[in-house]
């Protein structure tokens, strides 16, 4: 359990201390790889070198030989469900008669030392019949194709831009590898301790592979060292639970680095295929495009990312006609499913990219003619769903230009292009500005029943008012857990607040995504403490509570909080559903999917060696549209996070894949940026309410990752006069 720090007296719109960062900084925090039992077993994993072939014969002797090894499974030792899946039931548990992709889980060893593991795992012989591999999206097989149309799709306008954008693979680079600690149970199930994202799914899964019913498979989060989306699926959770159930002994397991990047999904790569008209006055007339997504070999959430391409494919526009279409497709590279920005990140790089050309076409600057199309509160998307909550995208834009340009450049070589590397001089440095405005929808979408559970308890510890907030939401690193204190302090008035460690044994939360968990949790956790502040009410004849006195209707204190609690503890629980949202038509995408849209606007400013290829961010200037800062030195710091990973995006990460091998499955070889990379930056928080949402909030956490990377990539543009229509840009991009 996690208590907050009673002396902080911090409510919703605060900024308490997190319970959880003195302990991080100190490295006192324990993360799911720090997980121990003292009667436990090492588990390692046996992983397909080929990212396709068939499998002729598994050969485990050497393996069972070895010394202090345990068990070797294989997909005959399944008890339940071979397969699992996030949305479609794909991926297989342990490859069953073929491998679909480089790094595909084939065997798990458990054995008395980690190194004997990984021994034993060695010591597998498989025979493998190398099959050519399906690399290319489009020769694939189709997984889905989502349609947007409205208006007419003959359309015409006076100017017309095109362009073909590609997006690489880029990694979430969680820093806490995927780890856990399975434990066998009396009755016959099994207890998991995990780092994720989503407890309740995890669940589902695990039972039906283990064939248990689900009260048999019981999860506790462990410490989450970061996670971005690529914890939504399962990783090592059934492979341990088997290990547990098969040797009756604790299993734990830690991938490695290397194991990481083969071991969770990716961003998906994306090739989009962009034309906009607009009339000589700059209004958009149509948008149509193309988007190819690579959902690698299984399935995960990609059916969802290609839905969030499609409906948020022509950005925070006003665009009467849109013939838009996203496809997404199995190949044979590594599995890509849900990473921060969801789909919208393909589409932002593609559709901004789009308006600087648009703008050079029309001989406006690139904020004008995104101004002029700005859409508005009431706006309709190209889906048919009216915005009807703030849509600030204007005043976002007009925020980030207004901002004060950074100081000129200095011959100062920690702060040129290479920086201390001293590659350049100054010689051939040239400065560029570039914008970009996105869009994202928060929360799940088309339908889905999304909801979270709280249980809130209010009793008396030693004399003094206290709360017990318990749910399942994971706390991955965003800040939930203070989040949810300061929601029962704001609602309860009471200082002391526990937040109980999340796990199955109350209902979901769904997942810690799609921004959600502020917004769907904070709401259920806030129904569940007006529920126990109506039940206190009802119980002493009260009408409200303020402070620690409970008054009637004429503002009388009937009682005090701690003697209405004297006759025990009141406790409530309660599921919380936001509005509802609506599958959309399979032939028009035209429907109303998503909860709530979310808008960043970003301004970059670099240095560019135009010599050389190498890029110096100097500033980034953001504003966003939070609704209400529930936490707002938690809300900047999720900004400045989520900037710094477009930030990589634009620039340096990318997991290179050639026919289906990962070529760079380490931190020396896949770049993210460092402290030394990321620069200043500019954070206006703006806060126009949602009338929909609890306070008014609106999700946070992927708007900055989306229109980051098309900021800094036009600012590029804009020193050096070229197209780069790729990211990362790398330095040939530039100088050839």
């Amino acid at each position: 359990m996690t208590t907050v720090d009673a002396s902080v007296r911090a409510g919703i719109g605060t900024s308490p201390r997190r319970p959880d960062g003195t302990l991080k900084v100190k490295g006192e925090f324990a993360f799911s790889s720090d997980l121990w039992h003292e009667d436990m077993l090492w588990g390692a994993t046996l992983r397909s070198p080929y990212p396709r072939a068939r499998i002729r014969g598994i050969d485990l002797t050497a393996a069972l030989a070895l010394p202090g090894v345990h068990a070797v499974l294989t997909q005959r030792d399944v008890p339940g469900a071979k397969r699992y899946g996030l949305e479609i039931v794909d991926q297989p548990v342990l490859a069953i008669d073929e491998v679909r992709y480089q790094g595909e889980p084939v065997a798990i060893v458990a054995a008395d030392h980690p190194e004997t593991a990984r021994r034993a795992a060695g010591h597998i012989a498989v025979d493998y019949l190398e099959l050519p591999p399906v690399t290319d999206p489009e020769a694939g097989e189709l997984l889905r194709r989502v349609p947007v149309r409205t208006g007419d799709p003959h359309a015409t306008a006076d100017v017309v831009v095109t362009g073909e954008y590609q997006v690489g693979m880029q990694d979430q680079a969680f820093l806490g590898p995927e780890s856990g600690l399975a434990v066998p149970a009396e009755d016959g199930g099994v207890d998991l301790y995990v780092a994720t994202q989503w407890l309740h799914v995890d669940r589902k899964q695990v039972a039906a592979c283990l064939g248990l019913p689900e009260e048999k498979v019981r999860l506790s989060l462990a410490g989450v060292g970061g996670a971005f989306g690529a914890r939504e699926d399962l990783s090592m959770q059934v492979h341990a639970s088997l290990l547990a159930l098969h040797t009756r002994r604790p299993v734990k397991m830690v991938y490695g680095r290397e194991e990481s990047f083969y071991g969770h999904v990716h961003r998906h790569p994306a090739t989009l295929r962009y034309e906009h008209g607009a009339t000589r006055a700059g209004d958009l007339v149509y948008v149509r495009a193309r988007i190819v997504l690579d959902g690698g070999a299984y399935a995960s959430s990609s059916t969802a990312v290609a839905a969030n391409a499609a409906t948020l494919g022509v950005g925070p526009y006003e665009v009467p006609n849109v013939d838009m279409e996203a496809s997404v497709y199995y190949t044979n590279n590594p599995p890509c499913g849900a990473m921060r920005g969801f789909g919208a990140v393909q589409a932002c790089f593609a559709y901004e990219s789009q308006m600087d050309k648009l703008a050079a076409a029309l001989g406006m600057t690139p904020v004008e003619v995104r101004i002029r199309n700005a859409m508005t509160a009431g706006s309709r998307m190209p889906t048919g769903q009216v915005v009807d909550g703030p849509a600030p995208v204007a005043a976002l834009l007009a925020r980030v230009r207004a901002r004060p340009a950074p100081p000129p450049s200095t011959l100062d070589s920690r702060e040129l292009p290479g920086g201390v590397s001293n590659t350049t001089h100054g010689e051939g440095v040239v400065r560029g500005v570039g914008y970009a405005i996105g869009i994202k929808n928060v929360a799940f979408s088309e339908g889905f029943d999304d909801y979270s559970t709280a249980r809130v308890r209010l009793e008396l510890i030693a004399g003094e008012p206290a709360v017990l907030v318990h749910t399942a939401a994971a706390e991955v690193g965003q800040g939930l857990v203070t989040v949810q204190a300061q929601i029962a302090r704001t609602e309860l008035g009471v200082e002391r607040v526990t937040v109980a460690t999340a796990d199955t044994s109350v209902g979901s939360a769904g997942s810690s995504s799609a921004s959600r968990q502020t917004y769907v949790t904070g709401g259920a956790v806030r129904a569940a403490c007006q529920a126990v502040r109506a039940t206190l009410l009802a119980r002493v004849g009260g009408a409200d509570l303020m402070g620690d006195k409970i008054v009637n209707a004429a503002g009388m204190v009937v009682a005090d909080l701690a003697e209405a609690l004297g006759d025990g503890p009141v406790e409530e629980t309660v599921r919380w559903r936001h509005r509802p949202t609506y599958p959309i038509d399979p032939e028009t995408g035209q429907g109303d999917a998503h909860v709530q849209y979310a808008f960043a606007a970003h301004r970059a400013t670099v240095d560019v060696d135009v010599e050389l290829g190498l890029v110096k961010v100097v500033e980034i200037a953001t504003a966003q549209d939070v609704g209400k800062a529930v936490n707002p030195l938690a809300v900047v710091g999720q900004i400045q996070g989520g900037t710094a990973q477009g930030l990589g995006l634009a620039l340096m990460e990318e997991v290179q894949v050639v026919d289906g091998v990962v070529r760079n499955p380490s931190f020396t070889d896949y770049l993210i940026p460092t402290i030394l990379d990321v620069p200043p930056m500019a954070v206006d928080v703006l806060e126009m309410a949602d009338p929909h949402a609890p306070y008014g909030l609106r999700g946070v956490g992927e708007p900055p990752t989306i229109s980051s990377t098309p900021a800094i990539v036009a600012a590029v543009r804009a020193a050096t006069g070229k197209a780069l229509g790729r990211v990362p840009i790398r330095p040939e991009h530039i100088t050839a």
